[in-house]
């Protein structure tokens, strides 16, 4: 009877997880498809590629040594810590125990030690990276945007996954003593190295107070596993899942390369009487050019956003930034999952969404900010899963220049330069190779001095 109560209390615990999941990743995908369509199913195996590289094969995030290795320990034991929570949940629906130890013998003992010993660098990579954060206190974990929350969300996470981890050890330490005692009537796992340093702390225990221990560990990481699947959904941490499909859907072009916008470019073609590359771009209607709200970016944009590890690797190595600007590339990319998310929220409720009297430029990222920016792709080339935090900005910039006017006064009166000059300088076209010539003379005289 207690087996069967327990049965139906994980069935209803795995329902509950299963549909607060699902109506969280419907939630998300509704936002980013707020974004306009862009198509980025060309070159599949190229994107494979990149995808199996950089997301699944960490490639970029080992140009910092120390850090990489650490979140290469956390990464592998989330994914292979997961193999065992399979267990978990086949014994949960069926009320066994350790379902899978009769079938694999000496290889269900040999998986557990990886396990466990997966489990124990988790533990250790976690404590580096409080250690880090709080007490190093790394530069770019101590910027102005990663306000109480971002900050409290991190030293969450990590002190989840420790906690989580020191669940499985609990159970297994318990578990092998319980083995040991013919009235519990455990399966044999074989001995487990890692948990066995914590058996002399609960040997003392009665086998009553043993089982309690360990089926409280059981539930405990379970339940916790759910939890916490939930939980980064709306967490910094979302990028464990975001990263696959931001590799995969990412710029594969040269990272210079700007992306014209078609409209606009087959008007210059004509101008110059040359055939638009796209002849019905023209005769589309045009609804803004560049981007003033989230609406008006890319879908790819708001998932870069999602996908977001607030790692600040690109505020690091942005040279506006190190001189003082106001731009943070990561600022850039939280501001604009904090909107979409407001904006989601509203829609969600029936209310205004995107003309609740807020847009994305100016109630949320600065002029001063997306002016500062220089292009230099920085940001781009140091994110660790591909996200552009530069195509925002460039939109933004866009709509400021082409639907309002209101770009800096040296910057109009370099593009003006260069749509009369062909350069940004004031100078007649003519008299461009001027200075060659003079140059060429000055050359000649000193030659004749000499």
């Amino acid at each position: 009877m207690n087996e069967f109560i327990a049965q139906l209390f994980f069935l209803l615990i795995v329902g509950i997880a299963t549909y607060l999941l699902a109506k969280r990743i419907k939630s998300i995908r509704k936002n980013i498809l707020l974004g306009r369509p862009i198509d980025r199913h060309d070159r599949k195996p190229e994107r494979w590629r990149t995808m199996l590289l950089v997301a699944f094969g960490q490639k970029k995030m080992f140009k910092r040594m120390i850090p990489a290795v650490l979140h290469l320990l956390i990464y592998i034991g989330f994914i292979v810590i997961n193999l065992e929570v399979l267990e978990f949940i086949l014994d949960g629906l069926f009320g066994t125990h350790r379902l899978f130890a009769p079938f694999l013998g000496d290889f269900y003992t040999f998986l557990i030690n990886i396990f466990e010993f997966l489990a124990v660098g988790v533990i250790v990579s976690c404590v580096m990276f409080l250690w880090r954060r709080n007490v190093l206190k790394i530069r770019r974990f101590q910027a102005q945007e990663l306000t109480t929350w971002p900050k409290l969300d991190a030293n969450i996470i990590l002190i989840t996954e420790i906690v989580l981890m020191l669940a499985i050890l609990t159970m297994n330490a318990s578990d092998q003593i319980l083995q040991d005692r013919p009235e519990a009537d455990y399966t044999n796992t074989g001995r487990l190295i890692f948990s066995a340093v914590l058996i002399p702390l609960l040997d003392g225990l009665n086998t009553s107070t043993l089982i309690v221990v360990e089926r409280f560990a059981w539930w405990f990481h379970i339940i916790g596993i759910f939890a916490f699947a939930i939980y980064i959904t709306y967490s910094k941490h979302l990028h464990i899942f975001m990263a696959f499909p931001n590799t995969y859907y990412s710029k594969l072009e040269p990272q210079g390369k700007m992306e014209n916008m078609p409209a606009i470019a087959n008007e210059v073609q004509i101008m110059l009487g040359k055939q638009p590359e796209e002849a019905n771009a023209s005769a589309e209607e045009i609804g803004r050019f560049g981007a003033k709200d989230v609406n008006d970016l890319a879908w790819t944009d708001l998932m870069g956003a999602y996908a977001c590890t607030e790692c600040g690797r690109c505020t690091a190595e942005c040279p506006a930034n190190q001189t003082g600007k106001k731009l943070s590339p990561r600022k850039i990319m939280m501001d604009t999952r904090d909107r979409v998310e407001e904006v989601g929220i509203q829609l969600e409720k029936g209310e205004q969404g995107k003309d609740d009297g807020k847009t994305l430029l100016d109630h949320y990222i600065t002029r001063g900010e997306i002016n500062a920016c220089t292009t230099c792709q920085a940001c781009v080339e140091a994110c660790p899963v591909n996200i552009n935090p530069l195509s925002i900005i460039l939109q933004l910039r866009r709509y400021v220049a082409m639907e309002e006017a209101q770009s800096p006064a040296s910057w109009n009166a370099m593009f003006s330069n260069i749509e009369n000059n062909f350069a940004p300088w004031k100078f007649s076209p003519a008299d461009r190779f001027r200075w060659a010539d003079e140059l060429s003379n000055e050359v000649e005289s000193k030659k004749e001095k000499l």
